[in-house]
């Protein structure tokens, strides 16, 4: 078989396979923010007008 890996190699494996999640989570998290916030949008823009002209 293989050679056994070193522990510099089975460090960069468990770094990889831990930034992965953090990675796919924040994009994940960073896209319902944004698209919460561009929906919301009209929303904000319309009720700062209507306290506007009170």
């Amino acid at each position: 078989m293989g050679e056994e890996p070193t522990w510099a190699e089975l460090l960069l494996v468990f770094a990889v396979a831990g930034v992965i999640p953090i990675v796919i989570g924040g994009a994940v998290i960073f896209s319902l923010v944004g698209l919460t916030m561009w929906v919301t949008a009209p929303l904000r823009r319309r009720r700062r007008n209507t306290s506007d002209g009170v």
